[in-house]
């Protein structure tokens, strides 16, 4: 008697979602580069023999240029960028005319703007697994350089955190991490000598005090556009706190290694080998880098400093900014309501004249002659008398999050339905709700704060008969779970007359 053979339980494609979001971030890694890559291959395209240029090599340079010449308020010139970009240009060929060599270096720069494309950035498509382990193809959007306007009017260039992690070797790395071990490890290398490795060390550490600098603008950006879109509660006060702290650690670090320097200068002069020359060199290239770094960081510490100034005069001026001269329209007090009793003929003149201006002018669609040759050509697809399968909709039930429940509500407002001649206090209010149910005074008190404020204007061309109301006079509220005015709730009789005879009086 045989028995079939058990299946063969098959690996999954990950061994956890740690390990498929190293692969995603590989991945992204891999498409930051593929721009670069791109312009070697595109190179061919261009008329004229540019084979000999190395493409890549001058993006890299203008990544480079952009990134160090970039301020905490505006960015790098675009025509300083290839001004510079052309020494390194002409030394790939050097027999080139001179405006060959710029065209290459405006060339470069425009392609890792992405000047052709709608929104000026890059899309990459990956893979990944889902919780229940399918696959799912996901679209990564990123940008190398981006134009941003300046407070003078002129446009600057500005690069991206994926333009600087492509610079530096790494992608989505944490800032502070990447910043204090580059920091130990320039001070190790400097201790240690090796001022060729100490070198690149320092421009790493310098690229990532820039990415926080970079953080910090967009936040306070943010801000100045709106500030209830910034987390100003936790988790921009604690990025500012850590800034600070990061701020006072590089100090330390950087005055440290400007003393290594020294000491590594001032053996090197001491020396009489051949390697003194390039270690002087290298010294002196040191400490311009560290010094920038000093510079970079007092200027951030002073735009963290004035961060919490900011956010204050932003919500003061957000907050009590005037009005819009233009008020808004009641659909149903306005159109709705006045337009039901009239007859059709008369109410269609109305909503013709309504939804003419309010439907907004409509772009034409500009016609290439390719489609339409094809589309005249093409001939039309036999339709089924019935039409096209309905899909089934996919109906989820809504959740019920309320507070409150339909029975307290009608318990509030039962209590609030008083007579119009016999106002009472909210004191006494919240007393005789806490008496019945314990959450009911909330929903009383809730009701009864909306009410100081009440919208008689829309109650009003509504036609409702009666209004609630809410008034300080001074009186301070005396409950143990409330606090502030103890107000005055009662209700008003609206001139219900006066409504209906506005409503039919002719337009």
């Amino acid at each position: 008697m045989t028995f079939p053979a058990p299946a063969k339980t098959l690996p999954s494609p990950a061994p956890g979602p740690a390990a498929d979001e190293g692969l995603a971030r590989r991945l992204r890694a891999l498409a930051c580069t593929a721009p670069l890559h791109d312009l070697d291959a595109r190179k061919a395209n261009l008329a004229g023999e540019y084979g000999v240029y190395a493409m890549a090599e001058v993006a890299l340079a203008a990544i480079d240029l952009v990134t160090l010449n970039m301020d905490f308020d505006t960015g790098a010139d675009h025509e300083q960028i290839v001004a510079r970009l052309l020494p390194r240009v002409a030394a790939q060929a050097p027999h080139r005319p001179a405006a060959e060599h710029e065209r290459v270096a405006r060339w470069v720069l425009e392609n890792l703007i992405n000047v052709g494309s709608v929104d000026r950035g890059f899309r990459a498509v990956y893979g990944t697994f889902g919780p229940d382990g399918e696959y799912v193809r996901r679209d990564y959007d990123f940008k190398l350089i981006e134009e941003v306007p300046g407070h003078d009017g002129a446009v600057y260039l500005r690069t991206t955190d994926e333009a600087v992690n492509v610079l530096v070797g790494a992608l989505d790395t944490d800032v502070t991490s990447a910043q204090i071990a580059a920091e130990v490890k320039l001070e190790v290398l400097i201790s240690r000598g090796r001022l060729a490795d100490a070198q690149l060390a320092a421009e790493q550490a310098r690229y990532r005090t820039v990415q926080y600098a970079e953080t910090l603008r967009r936040t306070l950006e943010a801000t100045r556009r709106n500030v209830r879109a910034v987390d100003w509660l936790e988790a921009v006060p604690d990025m500012i706190a850590e800034a600070l702290d990061h701020v006072a650690d590089r100090y330390r670090h950087e005055n440290a290694i400007l003393t290594n320097i020294r000491r590594a200068r001032d053996e090197a002069e001491a020396a009489s080998d051949s390697r003194t020359a390039e270690h002087k060199r290298r010294a002196a290239e040191l400490v311009d880098i560290v010094k920038d770094c000093i510079r970079r960081h007092t200027q951030l510490q002073s735009r963290l400093l004035e961060a919490g100034p900011l956010f204050r005069a932003e919500q003061d001026r957000q907050a009590f900014a005037a009005p819009a001269p233009r008020s808004g329209i009641d659909l149903y007090g306005q159109l709705v309501a006045p337009l039901l009793p009239l007859p059709v003929a008369q109410a269609r003149r109305v909503t013709d004249a309504f939804f003419a201006a309010g439907t907004g002018l409509r772009t034409p669609v500009s016609v290439r002659v390719g489609d339409l040759v094809e589309i005249l050509l093409t001939p039309p697809p036999e339709r089924d008398h019935l039409g096209v399968e309905m899909p089934e909709p996919d109906l989820i039930a809504t959740p019920d999050d309320s507070r409150f429940s339909e029975e307290q509500l009608a318990a509030a407002m039962t209590l609030l339905d008083l007579p119009h001649d016999a106002p009472r206090r909210l004191s006494g209010l919240l007393a005789e709700a806490r008496r019945s149910d314990p959450d009911l005074p909330y929903l009383v008190a809730l009701l009864a704060v909306h009410a100081a404020s009440p919208p008689v204007g829309t109650a009003y061309r509504q036609g409702e008969e009666r209004l609630l109301f809410a008034v300080d006079d001074g009186t301070e509220l005396d409950d143990p779970e409330f606090g502030g005015a103890d107000l005055i709730v009662g209700t008003a009789l609206l001139d219900a007359a006066g409504m209906a005879a506005s409503r039919t009086e002719p337009s």
